[in-house]
């Protein structure tokens, strides 16, 4: 293959010949034959094509995905991330051709069934594939144009195939508009950040990609003579730069959003900071929306992305002026962590406005003296922060999430400032600043800059996201002012704790200078963090969850109609629990037509606001004789059951802040969605005022479906809508039996997410359910009953326990003599091997950042930690020991 550089090709002035011959030169493996291809959730079919296109000395393996529909149609370019290929699109591709859309996926050079050198997006190679693609689309009958040879078109991808959107969007002037995400705008700053290499994600690339040799050669000259050296030279810089969006950036002039995210050592937040700046400075549309995955693990929001993926498409190629394309800024942020895997449950919040990383900053002063800092011969023992390989498992940002501090910085190596402690809660969103005096005995320092949230009364610090910042100093002999960006976050800070301004002399993610030094740092200002005040709590859009039981909301809609005709005599209410949702004490409940057998006996238990309540037991526990008899629809046969202080009694007013479903919801079929809302609400006789009814679609998330039928409904649809109906006139309290019943594993985490933004506003939840990994990711506090008895009541972390088993998932099955390398461990009590890996017990004082520590210096290939006990374990065991 001829590897010469060529001048840059400009795609409008070509003749439509050299289109013509490009498209002569495929060639058709197996014939091209076209293929059916049909979802099991989708009765409409796709036609799917494979072909293998030939372009300057590579070939490239590509699939063409379609609407079995004749006409034109608005084209997509899916492109794969770095080590994947074609087939990692499939899936999409034909959810995009089901929308309309003609699909081409492809695998990049050097990847999949493709040829060639891997160029890192070199613009004539990789770059230059893309427009021999749009070539071929031009031709293609099922592609719409614009003009002759110009196809409507956008392109999308993640990490690797993000960045190659990006540059053919200032390379090609065809495409129409871009969806990128998690990639780099300058790949000079991701790998050489501050000037410094970032080696373990370097290293990691190469090896990704199969090993040197496969990349171009001035490519793997420049990797092994900076990774030999371990300190970036110019050349390396302007080598990576000219692989870079950022050398195109006054040309990419397209409708793009940006999807990064916050779990990203690799190519942070700042990244797509920088390319919207410049995109948005061209006049181009521009959204942005930090998601609580990225490349060292967390949640990539998977369908939530592909589905604004497809409405910003439809806006910008199929000119759809209707579609709403969700707001100019949006992120997703954590309200609480499920103890078992780590799933952090989400919730949205958005702006008018992309705020940038330095809105409305706020000073917090930081005190400490000037303070010497080791830098050790070779740099070692190194700190740790971000490790990639473990990180993109998730085992990282997940005990990071569980509020566990899991950097390392050894003694005498870093220099401290502390803040005072907070006097009010603190949303820090974007890059907190600081400047700082740097002296050191050698003319070249590297440091690590990092923040760690600390809890109060020296509790373990937390650092966001496991981010650091290295940067260089030059002259630091003579001693030099710096002002140190920090990484880019959204991390709420709790009154109490306090912000803490670590500069680190090492990090092993990093190569730091092997000659020993000793540097000095001294404050020279406060600490600057930004706030972003604009950025608010909003519903995340929600694709679809089952069907469910909601005819008891009918139920409890006829009992608030019986409020204005009938009251039953109650005692009179309770002041002291006026402002408490749902007290029960001794309540009981017979079974019919028996004397001495219960469905319910004795029970009792407080639920206060705030709190989503999940109540469990076995099938014939008494959870939904419960649950009748709360809300009105029975009567108990002894005991009490008060709602804020009010007795409940069928018909009783205090029934108006309860909401719920127990055993279905019926809807007119022919009326829409927001029709049979309506009518159900006039059917309590209340005031259409208090219905809010807005509010609740937008924590249902239903979206334009509340125009259509309910009979066109698919069964989550119907499941929306009947969620919505239990929210009309934002309850209170809300009830739910078995909400997830019969839902996907997307629709379930949906489900969360509602029932979570539902008690963030101070609202109650009770949901009671049997899949009780969902239970623990989603409630704060349990109700366990067994046989109509109550057997534990509490919060869910004091009944699971956190316990001093951790579960160490490995890469690959553990040696015994490595198990009893870890079994001897300062802090480790034993370590015993399992299929997946090591089941390590703690010490007394043993901690579990130190473990992981401990772990990677003995080059174990660790992929995912946690806590081994879980919800089921704790709930059989209560169940196993109940009379």
């Amino acid at each position: 293959m001829d590897l010469r550089p060529r001048a840059p090709r400009t795609p409008r002035r070509r003749p439509r010949r050299l289109a013509a011959a490009v498209a002569a030169a495929l060639v058709l493996a197996g014939a091209g034959t076209w293929t059916a291809a049909v979802a099991s959730d989708d009765t409409r079919a796709v036609r799917r094509s494979e072909h293998v296109l030939a372009v300057d000395g590579a070939r490239l393996d590509t699939s063409y995905v379609t609407p079995a529909d004749t006409g034109r149609h608005p084209a997509v370019l899916l492109a794969h991330g770095f080590g994947g290929s074609k087939d990692d699109m499939r899936r999409q591709a034909e959810d995009l051709a089901r929308s309309g859309y003609a699909v081409l996926t492809w695998s990049a050079r050097g990847f999949g069934r493709s040829t060639g050198k891997i160029g890192l997006n070199d613009p004539e190679a990789e770059v230059a594939d893309v427009s021999r693609l749009l070539d071929w689309l031009a031709e293609r009958p099922e592609v719409r144009l614009d003009r002759p040879g110009d196809p409507r078109v956008g392109v999308a991808g993640g990490s690797y195939g993000g960045a190659v959107a990006l540059l053919a969007a200032g390379h090609d002037r065809r495409i129409d508009a871009i969806t990128p995400a998690i990639t780099y705008w300058n790949l000079a700053d991701a790998l050489l950040p501050g000037g410094v290499f970032k080696k373990l994600w370097a290293g990691v690339f190469v090896n990704t990609g199969g090993g040197c040799a496969r990349f171009q050669p001035e490519l793997c000259r420049m990797y092994e003579r900076v990774a030999a050296s371990g300190t970036p030279d110019p050349a390396a810089r302007a080598l990576l730069t000219r692989r870079s969006p950022s050398a195109v950036g006054d040309r990419v002039k397209v409708p793009t959003l940006l999807v990064q995210g916050q779990t990203d050592s690799l190519f942070p937040l700042d990244q797509a900071d920088a390319a919207a700046r410049a995109i948005r400075a061209n006049g181009a549309p521009v959204a942005v929306d930090w998601i609580a995955g990225g490349h060292d693990g967390g949640d990539m929001e998977t369908a939530r992305i592909e589905a604004r993926t497809r409405a910003w498409f439809d806006r910008y190629l199929k000119g759809d002026k209707d579609t709403d394309t969700g707001p100019a800024f949006r992120i997703t942020r954590t309200g609480g962590v499920d103890s078992t895997d780590g799933t952090a449950r989400l919730r949205g919040a958005s702006a008018d406005g992309y705020p940038g990383l330095r809105d409305h900053p706020r000073a917090l002063a930081l005190t400490g003296p000037a303070q010497r800092v080791a830098n050790p011969a070779g740099a070692t023992p190194p700190g740790v922060s971000a490790l990639p390989g473990l990180g993109a498992s998730g085992g990282l940002a997940r005990l990071s999430a569980l509020g566990v501090g899991l950097s390392v910085d050894f003694p005498g190596q870093y220099a401290r400032f502390d803040s005072a402690p907070l006097t009010r809660d603190l949303r820090i969103t974007g890059t907190p600043t600081a400047t700082v005096h740097i002296t050191s005995t050698r003319d070249d320092a590297v440091l690590f800059g990092k923040v760690y949230d600390v809890g109060p009364d020296g509790g373990r610090p937390v650092l966001p996201a496991q981010l650091v910042t290295p940067f260089r100093v030059t002259g630091a002999k003579a001693g030099k002012d710096v002002t140190v960006t920090l990484p880019a976050i959204d991390h709420e800070v709790r009154k109490g704790h306090r912000l803490r301004l670590v500069l680190a002399s090492t990090d092993l993610g990093y190569a730091s200078p092997a000659a020993p030094a000793t540097y000095t740092v001294a404050l020279k200002s406060d600490l600057s963090v930004p706030t972003a005040p604009e950025v608010t709590t909003a519903a995340a859009p929600l694709p679809a969850w089952v069907w469910w039981l909601p005819a008891a909301g009918a139920a409890a809609a006829l009992a608030l109609l019986l409020t204005a005709r009938r009251r039953t005599a109650a005692p009179a209410p309770d002041p002291d629990l006026a402002e408490v949702p749902l007290v029960i004490e001794g309540l009981s409940k017979r079974y019919a037509k028996s004397t001495d057998r219960y469905a319910v006996r004795d029970l009792s238990f407080r639920v206060d606001k705030g709190q989503i309540l999940g109540l469990l037991g076995p099938n014939g526990a008494g959870k939904t004789t419960t649950l009748r008899m709360l809300m009105g629809l029975i009567r108990p046969d002894d005991g009490e059951i008060r709602v804020f202080g009010h007795a409940v009694r069928p018909g009783a007013s205090v029934l108006s802040r309860v909401g719920a479903f127990v055993e279905g919801a019926g809807f007119l079929p022919h009326l829409s969605g927001r029709e049979n809302l309506e009518l159900y609400w006039r059917a309590t006789g209340r005031p259409p005022e208090d219905a809010h009814l807005d509010e609740a679609l937008e924590i249902a998330g239903l979206g334009d479906a509340l125009a259509r039928a309910v009979r066109t409904y698919s069964q989550g649809m119907r499941q929306r809508l009947a969620i919505a109906q239990a929210m009309l006139g934002l309850p209170d309290l809300l009830i739910l039996d078995e909400p997830t019943n019969g839902l996907d594993p997307p629709q379930i985490r949906e489900m969360r997410e509602v029932m979570i933004r539902y008690a963030a506003g101070g609202r109650t939840v009770i949901v009671s359910s049997h899949l009780l990994a969902e239970v623990e990711q989603t409630c704060t506090h349990l109700v366990v009953m067994d046989r109509g008895r109550l057997v534990r009541a509490g919060e869910v972390r004091d009944i699971v326990g956190s316990g001093d088993t951790l579960l160490v998932g490995t890469a690959r099955p553990v040696e015994e003599p490595v198990a009893e390398k870890v079994a001897a461990l300062p802090g480790v009590a034993s370590a015993v091997r399992t299929d997946d890996g090591l089941l390590v017990r703690l010490a007394p004082g043993g901690t579990a950042e130190r473990l992981v520590a401990e772990l990677v210096r003995l080059e174990l290939p660790v992929a995912s930690i946690g806590p081994h006990r879980r919800l089921e374990d704790a709930f059989l065991t209560l169940i196993g020991g109940s009379a």
